[in-house]
Order: structure tokens, then C-alpha cells, then sequence
């Protein structure tokens, strides 16, 4: 019983493609595209609009702006095929599902995904 509660809960370590988290948000936009998927990959290389890089700047911002420790504030978008990055990982993003904007914290599994994708379109019967 004494040895149950000295033994520490290990987490698994996350990591996208072979490559950690720390690694991911060190790397370079090229060295981020070579491990994405080939439709992220084009998208990538086309280079960022305008919407997309608002976007990112916003969620900057909101993770600037915040306490240690705490959650940043929601960043509201219609942006359904923004691709997520290991920047956004921690940022808490509003996704507009044609309705409402639902609200969804970025977690490290979601990179390579798509923001439309957490948030559904329609009410499942």
C-alpha cells in the first residue's frame, strides 16, 4: 500500500511524427512543412494569406496578454481550414460552425488537423 502511493503517474510524452514538442516549437516554418502532410505541405509552401497570418498574430497577442498560469483569452475565426500549428498549442480558439462559435483549446495531438475539424456543423441525430 505505502509503495502504491510513492509511485508517480507518468505521462506520455507527446510527440508528432518522431519529434517532441520542444523540437516542433523550435523548428522552422521549412522544417515544420517537410513533416506535415502533402496537402498541409502545399498549402504551406504557397505561403499564408492574410486571414490566416491575422489569425496567428491574434493568438500571439491573446497568449502575450494573459497571466503565468492561466488560460488565454478566445480568439473568435471563420477560419475552418487554417491548419493547426505548434504555435497555436495552449491558445483556446472560437471556431464558427456556421451557428455559433465553439469554443477549443488546442492540445499538441491536434497539429497537422484542421480547425474545422473540432468543430462539427451539424446536430447528430
Amino acid at each position: 500500500m505505502a509503495d502504491e502511493q510513492k509511485r508517480k503517474r507518468t505521462f506520455k510524452k507527446y510527440t508528432y511524427r518522431g519529434i517532441d514538442l520542444d523540437k516542433l516549437l523550435d523548428m522552422t516554418s521549412a522544417e515544420l512543412t517537410q513533416l506535415v502532410h502533402c496537402r498541409a505541405r502545399r498549402r504551406f509552401t504557397r505561403g499564408l494569406k492574410r486571414k490566416p497570418m491575422a489569425l496567428i498574430k491574434k493568438l500571439r497577442k491573446a497568449k502575450r496578454t494573459c497571466p503565468e498560469g492561466e488560460k488565454p483569452e478566445a480568439v473568435r475565426t471563420h477560419l475552418r481550414n487554417m491548419i493547426v500549428t505548434p504555435e497555436m498549442v495552449g491558445s483556446i480558439i472560437g471556431i464558427y460552425n456556421g451557428k455559433t462559435f465553439n469554443q477549443v483549446e488546442i492540445k499538441a495531438e491536434m497539429i497537422g488537423h484542421y480547425l474545422g475539424e473540432f468543430s462539427i456543423t451539424y446536430k447528430p441525430v
